[in-house]
């Protein structure tokens, strides 16, 4: 008991981050607009966990989370709806040229992310943070917008992440990406039952 609360202390940072991102999950299955401020939150806590381990994509990933998660409130409150009487952005399929525009984005940005790694920092695992970071941009980008798909892409993305903080002994986060696979599989069964409903 004591080496947890000893480990709990020393980590207490990481741990604060991984509830706050829990809740932010289950907003963000349930279609809750609150997912963002929490995600904001949680993006203030993640930015130094990263940074701390030298993963500097994803730290900066955290950055484009705070604006992100500004973007994704309002788009949230827009009126394309059902009806005229509720405003909410409704689940929608993605179109070929906006996912070959994402594909582009995607890898440009990877490439990118993963030259500044190399060259300017000391990260040990450039290509695979750069890999994370240039998914997790575009897929919450397709959050803000609710596009089912993006489910799909942090499926991938949260899978590839748990063995890179297995490798950085992020433990408390290997706990939390292994709920994150798990909820975008429920999330992308719940958000196409809703599409499946108009």
């Amino acid at each position: 008991m004591e080496g947890i609360l000893s480990w709990l202390s020393t980590n207490w940072i990481e741990v604060s981050g991984v509830i706050i991102s829990l809740i932010y999950l289950y907003f963000s299955v349930k279609q809750i607009i609150w997912l963002w401020p929490f995600g904001l939150l949680s993006a203030l806590f993640y930015i130094w966990i990263y940074f701390s381990s030298g993963l500097y994509a994803d730290m900066g990933l955290q950055v484009y989370y705070v604006g992100i998660s500004i973007y994704g409130w309002y788009q949230w409150t827009r009126k394309e709806t059902r009806n005229s009487e509720k405003p909410e952005l409704i689940v929608s399929h993605i179109k070929l040229n906006t996912g070959i525009i994402l594909l582009l984005v995607f890898l440009v940005l990877w490439l990118i992310i993963s030259q500044l790694l190399i060259r300017f920092t000391n990260s040990e695992v450039p290509v695979m943070d750069a890999l994370t970071t240039a998914g997790g941009i575009v897929a919450t980008w397709m959050l803000a917008r609710k596009i089912l798909e993006h489910w799909i892409l942090w499926i991938i993305l949260d899978a590839i992440s748990i063995g890179l903080y297995i490798y950085k002994g992020l433990f408390a986060t290997v706990v939390l990406f292994t709920v994150y696979t798990l909820m975008a599989i429920v999330g992308y069964i719940s958000w196409r039952k809703e599409l499946h409903k108009e």
